[in-house]
């Protein structure tokens, strides 16, 4: 089993990835907010925690993943303040909450498909456990880390030796006017407290709300990831993953809540993407128009064009995202699926040629996911000194994990497939024919086959055919 060296947010260093149990990993990822279709700038997020996932996978690992699906609770700020996003979006588009939700879901899983995504082993939406929320956060109470005021739960984290251990942040960098969007709210002993539990006192117009032991009310966001991946992978999570803007306050806020409602460490590994950005910055919903898979479409890029240019630059890399270098990737993508599907599919794989190149794939993934460097090894394949079978069976072990669909035939190759296959079926037919001298039904077979667009022509190395 190898083992795969990552950056760890919270050792700020690359390290030898051990899960805390040999050979099995339990890994989270933060789902989407489900108010908007997802654009590409988180989705290259989920792209390269799939690439992790599979990279693990590869390794020989024993991977189960969980992801929870934010509809409700993820306030329009951070800081704790504005409207639910979940409200928003129905507002906007005149549904309920529900409706906003089951479309955006499904919207966002679709995207992930075209995209060649895994699947999560574990989805669940944040509506489904508010028992074990309020169980967690009533806990929290009891111990001494949580308080009520002004009708809301909050988080004390005045009750930590350390609250800022993802970011190098400290107190007065969040002091009250330093970002038009926080307000102070008086109800909080320390600036870094959080709400845990909102009740009706705060936002009367609130859709989903529930019965508690503080009212009537819902979530605060952070409550959800730590809930939902203790309730499937338990009270040790060995990695969890987000994009780099969940380092503060969301990922701080969930390892305070985690560790004081467990009473011990609770996550070892913190894998964070950059963030993409446009020419105008980080690409964000609250800009208006944004980036989505459909739009590509629109424009004539396969969705995996997108994947490609995604992998060629470094997950803790900002992206700088145009459509020239688009444009450059998917020329590029083109002609390396083309040179996959021009290798042929008879022979058998030289095995003794294949560890070299298993090996440097494994390297560079190894390398704390070096997928541009485990790109180069694909165009090393390609122009070896090896045949075609050794060529396919590496290029089709390398996308397990790349995900590019080298291999994929179009509908157009698997009609050519089969018309190839009932071909020669035909002039084997007719071959046999031949052999026993019944040119009748020989003559027969070639005129079936012009009928169908087949010319046939016999010669000294036997019977070619090509399409009319």
């Amino acid at each position: 089993m190898a083992i795969i060296n990552l950056y760890n947010t919270l050792t700020k260093k690359v390290e030898p990835f051990r899960p805390n149990e040999p050979g099995k990993v339990k890994m989270y990822t933060c789902g989407p907010t489900v108010y908007h279709f997802a654009h590409i700038g988180n989705l290259r997020t989920y792209i390269m925690e799939d690439i992790l996932e599979k990279t693990l996978r590869y390794a020989g690992y024993d991977v189960i993943r969980a992801m929870n699906i934010t509809d409700v609770g993820h306030l329009s700020s951070d800081a704790d303040s504005g409207e639910d996003k979940m409200l928003l979006g129905a507002k906007r588009e005149h549904k309920s909450v529900m409706e906003i939700a089951k479309f955006y879901q499904d919207a966002f899983f679709s995207d992930c498909k075209k995209l060649n995504i895994k699947k999560p082993d574990i989805v669940e939406p944040a509506t489904n456990c508010i028992p074990e929320f309020i169980r967690m956060i009533k806990e929290l109470v009891d111990i001494g880390y949580a308080y009520v005021a002004g009708g809301n739960v909050y988080f004390d984290t005045g009750k930590l030796d350390q609250y800022y251990v993802l970011s190098n942040q400290n107190e007065e960098e969040l002091m009250v006017g330093a970002r038009e969007d926080v307000e102070e709210d008086v109800n909080k002993r320390n600036k870094t407290d959080f709400v845990l539990w909102f009740t009706k006192s705060k936002f009367d117009d609130q859709e989903l709300k529930w019965d508690s032991p503080w009212g009537m009310g819902y979530p605060g966001w952070h409550i959800e990831c730590s809930a939902i991946s203790i309730k499937h992978l338990g009270e040790r999570l060995d990695i969890h993953c987000g994009g780099i803007d969940n380092v503060f306050p969301h990922h701080t806020n969930e390892i305070a809540q985690s560790e004081a409602f467990l009473g011990h460490k609770w996550c070892n590994y913190w894998f964070h993407v950059l963030h993409l950005n446009d020419t105008s910055g980080k690409m964000s919903k609250s800009k208006g128009d944004f980036l989505t898979v459909s739009l590509l479409e629109s424009k004539g890029y396969t969705p995996l064009v997108y994947r490609m240019f995604c992998l060629q630059s470094h997950y803790r890399k900002p992206l700088q995202f145009n459509y020239e270098v688009l444009d450059n990737v998917q020329a590029a993508y083109g002609k390396l699926v083309r040179k996959a599907a021009s290798l042929k599919r008879s022979g058998e794989p030289e095995e003794e040629k294949m560890e070299a190149f298993r090996q440097a794939f494994m390297d560079a993934l190894a390398n704390d996911i070096n997928t541009s460097q485990a790109i180069t090894v694909v165009y090393d394949v390609l122009k070896a000194d090896m045949n075609d079978a050794t060529k396919r069976a590496l290029l089709a072990e390398f996308d397990t994990v790349l995900g590019l669909d080298l291999l994929k035939e179009t509908e157009e190759e698997q009609v050519d497939n089969e018309l190839a296959a009932y071909v020669e079926s035909m002039l084997a037919e007719r071959l046999a024919a031949k052999k026993e001298k019944d040119f009748a039904k020989a003559d027969e077979i070639r005129d079936t086959l012009l009928q169908k667009g087949i010319s046939i022509k016999d010669t000294r190395e036997g019977t070619v055919w090509e399409k009319l």
